[in-house]
């Protein structure tokens, strides 16, 4: 059986927080996402490194937008989840579903 690269828990986080934003996934959406969602903060860097690496993995692509229109308008970096990613991410859900089956409540709990 091939290896697939697996999926940690932040980056399942950060592409679920892309499919949740649609169009307007970039970094300040995605962090907002994420803390809205699980309730905890997220740091910049973590978030920029997690991204790199889901990009680097073929899971995301990346653009530069055009600069905001007010004076000193930053650009922004527009992420799109690929076909790749995608796939990733219903093989984590598929892996953690078939964990969680056959547990009963309270097993946890011992």
């Amino acid at each position: 059986m091939a290896r697939l690269d697996t999926l940690g828990e932040f980056e399942q986080s950060v592409l679920l927080a892309i499919v949740h934003l649609e169009d307007d996934a970039y970094g300040v959406t995605i962090r907002r996402e994420i803390e809205a969602r699980t309730g905890r903060s997220i740091a910049v860097g973590a978030l920029y490194t997690a991204l790199d690496r889901l990009e680097r993995k073929g899971y995301v692509r990346s653009a530069a937008s055009d600069p905001t229109p007010q004076r000193g308008g930053r650009s922004r970096r527009h992420v799109t989840l690929l076909p790749a990613g995608a796939a990733a991410l219903e093989r984590s859900h598929d892996l953690m579903q078939r964990m969680w089956a056959g547990l009963k409540p309270g097993m946890l709990r011992r």
